[in-house]
């Protein structure tokens, strides 16, 4: 352990909040980032391509909903310039994901050996400037060179999860950990907000490519304040408080970053039960969570027909619903937990079942409500709402089952389910050729198939426990944060009595 230097402990008296809180707030701007640089062109290509105004061959009036007009102008019903077909939607918009899968488990092996800091920080500053880049991608190489350009976004952006978990292990002791970690994991919901609702008043009110300019731009300045603000372990940290310091070694132990951690050990994790009832569980989320992330904004323009001022609201508003919840149910988890009522394994899995199976319903009913517009909004508001239990679920499983390699399970897992966020939004655009209601209920019932199967074999063999493969398990002693602090008030008032 290192020598905690002079400056930083004086420079240390000056932060009001303990430095976990700090990680764990710039992680959840991190996430945040992440997503309004992944999601923005969700919206923007609303404007970008020429509409699909039709009915089915039969004239049924179900099959797309009147526009509204609330625009005023038309634009929402004309669309762009851009002539790509639905099928290339698709494949553009999963194209970032084909990158996205590449660097997950390098990224999770980089974070372990030598910390989660640059391997965060630079993922998420090479998003940043290939988002800003992306403008320049379409005018010039049409929808070939937006394919490579997002592409080399998700290349970036694959280090983001496995990098955290590994911070979050190394900083977040195991009584804290639904509530911080369900704070990181929510910056996807509000980023999703951000990204949603801002492109649709940014589309209204700039040229498209001011979407890209901006959250690039934000992602930039991320990396600048995070770089000096946070660091990969708290025996690493110049200046965290000595009582803080003290307190996570003896609460989480101290993890070695190079010669000292073994190898790791994949045959253990690739034919672990548990493991494979998560990566089951990660499957059903990212199959349900990637059609509403990627294709909500395009279903309410093509089958709804909201205005673009419209699409960015009502698209923004089932996640404002999920990051409540998701911020909620990591309370509940710890105080579950905590009060005895449920242990950790069966605690996640009741999080995980709530998450997988009350969205399906949801989900499924949002394509029976018609061109109802209010209704539909309920529906699929309530359903991203309940997804948001997965966060205090299986999305914390890594943490429990490895706390020496969380950063390989989260890619492992992240990465396998991200291959459902290349999968989910061609095939979208293959089953929905003429965009049309009937045709997007499939999508929405093969998407209830794919959350249950997925749920059931993670409520049968998923754990809560440290596996084997982690080595020698780590046992969080009880430690007072408080208590800690206080120390050298009660040494004085011992002295005073003595005397």
């Amino acid at each position: 352990m290192t020598q905690q230097p002079q400056w930083g402990i004086n420079l240390s008296k000056y932060f009001i909040l303990p430095q976990r809180v700090i990680l764990a707030i710039m992680g959840f701007l991190a996430i945040l980032n992440a997503y309004t640089m992944r999601v923005c062109l969700s919206q923007a290509i609303t404007v970008l391509v020429k509409k699909k105004n039709i009915t089915d061959d039969d004239g049924n009036d179900q099959a797309i909903c009147e526009p509204d007009d609330l625009d005023g102008d038309g634009a929402a019903a004309s669309g762009g310039e851009y002539e790509w077909s639905e099928e290339l939607q698709g494949l553009i918009l999963s194209s970032f994901y084909i990158g996205y899968i590449v660097t997950h488990v390098p990224g999770g092996l980089l974070a372990e050996k030598f910390g989660g800091k640059w391997t965060l920080g630079l993922g998420i500053l090479s998003t940043a400037v290939f988002t800003m880049l992306t403008p320049l991608a379409i005018i010039h190489g049409d929808s070939d060179w937006l394919i490579v350009t997002r592409v080399l976004m998700g290349l970036g952006e694959g280090t983001t999860f496995p990098a955290l978990s590994v911070l979050l292990a190394a900083w977040v002791p195991a009584n804290e950990r639904g509530k911080l970690g369900a704070l990181v994991l929510g910056g996807g919901q509000v980023g999703t907000i951000m990204g949603n609702l801002l492109s649709g008043v940014f589309l209204e009110s700039y040229d498209w490519s001011f979407v890209f300019y901006f959250f690039g731009g934000l992602g930039v300045i991320w990396f600048a304040i995070f770089i000096f603000l946070c660091y990969s372990d708290p025996s690493s940290h110049p200046f965290i408080k000595p009582s803080e310091r003290e307190y996570l070694i003896k609460e989480i132990g101290t993890i070695g970053r190079n010669e000292s951690l073994p190898p790791t050990p994949w045959k253990a994790i690739l034919t672990n039960l548990p493991m494979f009832a998560l990566v089951c569980a990660q499957i059903g989320h990212d199959w349900g969570f990637y059609i509403m992330v990627t294709d909500l904004p395009k279903y309410m323009s093509d089958v709804l027909q909201f205005s673009i001022k419209a699409n960015g609201l009502y698209s923004s508003l089932p996640y404002v619903m999920m990051w409540i919840v998701s911020v909620g149910s990591g309370f509940v988890a710890d105080w579950m937990i905590r009060r005895g009522i449920m242990n950790t394994t069966n605690t996640r899995k009741v999080m995980t079942g709530l998450a997988a199976f009350g969205p399906a319903i949801f989900m499924v009913g949002a394509s029976y409500a018609g061109c109802d517009r209010v209704l539909v909004v309920v529906l699929f508001t309530i359903c991203m709402g309940l997804m948001g239990a997965y966060y205090a679920g299986m999305k914390l499983s890594p943490l429990d089952m490895s706390p020496n390699y969380a950063g390989t399970l989260m890619a492992i897992t992240n990465g396998i389910g991200a291959i459902t966020g290349v999968v989910t939004p061609y095939l979208v655009g293959v089953m929905t050729p003429n965009a049309s209601l009937l045709e997007w209920r499939t999508v929405f019932w093969v998407a209830f198939g794919v959350l249950c199967v997925t749920a059931v074999i993670y409520c049968i063999w998923a754990s809560g426990e440290v596996q084997p493969f982690n080595g020698s398990a780590i046992e969080p002693r009880t430690v007072d944060f408080e208590t800690q602090e206080r120390k050298p008030e009660l040494k004085l008032k011992s002295m005073e009595r003595s005397s």
